[in-house]
């Protein structure tokens, strides 16, 4: 053992089976019957990884040595295949394998590896020292990887945390076929197929480790360099045969491993094609330019950054492949009722209401299984359970973003139906820190023809580059509805251009001021999102560049940060600390004004060592903010009548009512691609006859006007058959002539109808539409058709045309529902195509509580959808 004497000691073989660990750690256990009991557990515990090492990667009998000199205690492993030297894997903890030497590493007072005399025997020994400062640790001491000469394979752009999460998934499965072997039960593998497997991957690990030992070009991505045997494609094609038969069993899930996700399975197909490729003469092909299948795309996904979800200003909220939360911010903890740090280390499953949790492990379960997730990176509308027991409608956008040792976490954008904006949620992991543009965040190259200023000095964009400047940020701000996301557009653009970093500061409606927006042309590590939000006010003492042009002086250059002196209040510090934190050499804050008014400012700031702005650059900062100001004051006035609209459309929607032995249910969601709100109605009431009416609507139009016109319709029919109790086609009727009357005549879609039935039923229905989609009816068997009966004239066409009154018998337990369009029309493909997709859908849950059926229609038909969406669901229900 070096230089250390062997003392005496006594030794056993144990034969080559999963078993001898066991076997291994109770002869340590009784070996060291008088020693500590701290290192007799330390001694059994290492003695069982190194005995598994051996077992399942030399695979020949083992020899287990034990003695103690002076209190200290000394283990040596020792077997057959000196060419099989240990490779050390850097695994985060909850890895599931690869932690033995890991361990021995962490644990053993010193560890080393040797090869016998005579080169037959490989030994691999640990120390355990109850007193005193041991010696030095040699180390592990590997064997070439390749085992001599052979053929170097360049796999060029390799992604460092993919190819970690690939490794570990590949051992995984080898390791699990392995101890499926021992029972004599290998799922279509042959015992001498998954020898080759294990010989040829353990070849692959040693040669990456050997690699991954040398500085990587970039951060993220590395050229590995691996000498491999000239004569390895064979067993490289068996490796990759083996491991194809293991991912269908796991996906069968005849194993306990999970099967890799699709990005995993594409970089380990591109791993294998280039390394068969390179041994029969192939260039190698970077990872970074081959084309992928959407799910496992080449491109690097969002890095994970625990900083930026609780930076984030919209409610975020992570969980990792175990299902678990490991990081949700404030407005998240807000929403559902509760405190950030309860919710970390609980499942996701206590923020989903109790019936739709059976449907997310199934969904959460196949995408485990198959990689394949339906509504991840799409907008979903869906209830949340809040801490007391209520629903709260959100709209649900998850992005899968990439851990550093490449494991996945699930990150979730909610967005409250009943308050937010409409527009489909910007990517969490992009939206809490801007992402870089387009070009990495590379300058646009220069013009080599610069205008001269009047001083004679050199500016920094050409008249043409600053005329494209301006018109792109205006481009840039007006070609999307949500200021949130104008604002990172220009700040994209600017800071390619212009400036390193730009912030965009606003006045709220309560005078106070919000950091609405920071772009930083190179984000990582800077977090500026954490920059964003409240900030605090304006007050007479604040005397700094900020609060000056807050009052509106300016623009102002700034040649540094704002000195000490000038921090008269926390808002002039807060300022100073942006400097700070994201580093300013130079910089220039305007005001952003329209109609008299001052609403805010703009920073643009370029770092120490790039030419710093000067007077010349004013001009231009100038002419910027003057087109921002026009683009923010008209999304903000735009923002406040869609809120007014939106207020308006939640307050008409009405509470259900209580009635016997008939179940009612409703849903809206707003649309998740439009910035607009509809006419979207639903609404029921029992008349004073004791029939229950059922309506729902939809005013042609996606502005205030169709609100307030959906308004006025809901009340006009409410009052129209409470008053009169007659016929469907006579209410519709008399609710288009009463239409007419309106300042501004809506043209709408409207379906009126009437159940009626005493408690024990039967039941009927009796309805007249109005160029309203036609009613589902789902029996409890699961047949489902549609009412096309009773169907008449829009709203506002021709008042004294004739309707038709259907009667339909409504069979107990059958499920009645009305919807508006948004729900089956789709601009890409017929509405017939749409009808029988809900058709479809309609009859797959008609045994599902009411409550289910409505969630689960939109959160199958709603995602995506680019107008708004009512539903009303009518089941009746005997008495048991």
């Amino acid at each position: 053992m070096g230089d250390v004497d062997r003392p005496e000691s006594v030794s056993r073989w144990f034969p080559e089976v999963p078993r001898s660990a066991a076997a291994a750690r109770r002869f340590v256990r009784a070996a060291l019957d008088d020693v500590a009991p701290e290192l007799a557990d330390t001694a059994q515990l290492l003695t069982g990884e190194l005995v598994t090492n051996a077992v399942l990667h030399a695979r020949t009998a083992a020899e287990v040595a034990v003695g103690v000199d002076d209190g200290r205690v000394r283990v040596r492993v020792s077997d057959d295949r000196p060419g099989r030297g240990p490779v050390p894997r850097r695994y985060p903890p909850y890895a599931g394998t690869g932690q033995g030497l890991a361990l021995v590493e962490r644990l053993a007072s010193r560890h080393g590896a040797e090869a016998e005399a005579g080169g037959r025997r490989k030994t691999v020994w640990f120390e355990l020292w109850p007193d005193g400062p041991p010696a030095p640790s040699p180390g592990w001491v590997t064997a070439e990887p390749c085992g001599g000469s052979g053929t170097t394979v360049t796999l060029v752009d390799v992604p460092s945390a993919l190819c970690s999460s690939a490794q570990q998934h590949r051992h995984a499965v080898l390791r699990e076929l392995a101890l499926v072997a021992s029972a004599g039960d290998v799922p279509g593998v042959r015992a001498e197929d998954l020898v080759t497997a294990a010989d040829i991957d353990h070849v692959l690990s040693a040669c990456v480790a050997a690699a991954s030992e040398r500085p990587p070009q970039e951060a993220h991505l590395a050229t590995l360099r691996l000498p491999l045997p000239a004569d390895a494609a064979p067993a490289v094609r068996t490796l990759r045969q083996v491991l194809d038969l293991a991912e269908e069993a796991a996906r069968e899930e005849r194993l306990l491993t999970l099967p890799a996700l699709p990005r995993g399975r594409a970089f380990q197909d591109w791993m294998f094609d280039q390394i068969l490729g390179q041994l029969a003469g192939e260039r190698p092909t970077a990872w970074t330019v081959v084309p992928r299948e959407p799910d496992a795309s080449a491109s690097e996904l969002v890095p994970w950054d625990p900083g930026a979800v609780r930076a984030s200003r919209s409610p975020v909220i992570a969980a990792d492949a175990g299902n678990r939360i490991i990081a949700v911010n404030g407005p998240a903890a807000d929403l559902l009722g509760w405190q950030p740090d309860e919710l970390v280390g609980q499942r996701l499953t206590a923020l989903i209401p109790e019936h739709l949790r059976r449907r997310h492990t199934v969904a959460f379960s196949s995408l485990l299984l198959t990689g394949r997730a339906r509504i991840v990176g799409r907008s979903v509308p869906l209830p949340a359970l809040h801490r007391d027991g209520r629903v709260v409608p959100v709209r649900l956008y998850i992005e899968t973003q990439e851990m550093a040792d490449g494991q996945a976490v699930f990150v979730a954008q909610l967005s409250p139906r009943a308050t937010t904006s409409v527009d489909a949620p910007a990517p969490p992991g992009r939206s809490a820190v801007p992402s870089l543009p387009e070009d990495g965040g590379a300058s646009v190259p220069a013009a080599p023809e610069r205008r001269r200023s009047a001083s004679g000095g050199r500016t920094d964009l050409s008249a043409l580059e600053r005329l494209a400047l301006l018109a792109d940020t205006g481009a840039a701000l007006n070609n999307t509805l949500d200021l949130g996301e104008g604002l990172r557009s220009v700040g994209r653009l600017l800071t390619r251009r212009l400036a390193d970093w730009c912030a965009v500061d606003l006045f709220t409606e309560d005078a106070r001021v919000e950091r609405a927006c920071v772009v930083h042309r190179d984000p990582r590590g800077l977090r500026p999102g954490a920059y964003e939000g409240r900030l605090p006010p304006v007050s007479e003492s604040s005397r700094g560049p900020l609060a000056r042009v807050l009052r509106g002086a300016g623009p102002l250059l700034l040649a540094d940060a704002p000195p000490a002196g000038q921090v008269g209040s926390a808002l002039d510090a807060d300022y100073r600390e942006l400097f700070r934190g994201l580093g300013a050499g130079s910089a220039v804050v305007a005001p952003l004004r329209a109609r008299r008014e001052i609403f805010g400012s703009l920073t643009v700031a370029r770092t120490a060592g790039r030419r710093p702005f000067t007077e010349d650059d004013l001009v231009l900062v100038d002419d910027l903010v003057r087109g921002l100001a026009l683009g923010v004051d008209n999304a903000r006035l735009y923002q406040e009548t869609r809120n007014i609209a939106q207020r308006l459309q939640r307050s008409l929607l009405p509470v259900l009512p209580e009635v016997e032995n008939l179940q009612l249910a409703a849903r809206y969601a707003a649309s998740s691609t439009t910035a607009q709100v509809g006419g979207d109605w639903y609404d029921s009431f029992v008349v004073p006859n004791g029939d229950t009416a059922v309506v729902i609507g939809d005013v042609t139009g996606h502005n205030l006007d169709a609100a307030i016109s959906m308004s006025q319709l809901r009340s006009m029919l409410r009052g129209i058959a409470v008053d009169r109790q007659e016929p469907p086609e006579v209410v519709l009727r008399r609710l288009d002539l009463a239409n007419h009357s309106l300042y501004r005549e809506a043209t709408a879609t409207c379906l009126y109808g009437l159940v009626k039935g005493p408690a024990q039923g039967p039941w009927e229905l009796k309805h007249s539409s109005a160029g309203h989609p036609p009613p589902l009816l789902t029996t409890w068997g699961g047949e489902a058709r549609y009412l096309e009966e009773g169907s008449g004239l829009l709203l506002g066409m021709d008042p004294t045309m004739p309707r038709r009154t259907a009667r339909t018998a409504l069979p107990a337990r059958s499920t009645l529902l009305l919807y508006t369009d948004g729900l089956i029309e789709r601009r890409d493909e017929p509405l017939d195509r749409g009808l029988d997709r809900l058709r479809r859908h309609a009859a797959a849950l008609a045994r599902e509580p009411l409550e289910t059926f409505c969630d689960e229609l939109l959160i199958g038909l709603g995602a995506d959808s680019a107008d708004d969406i009512a539903v009303l669901a009518v089941r009746p229900a005997p008495p048991s």
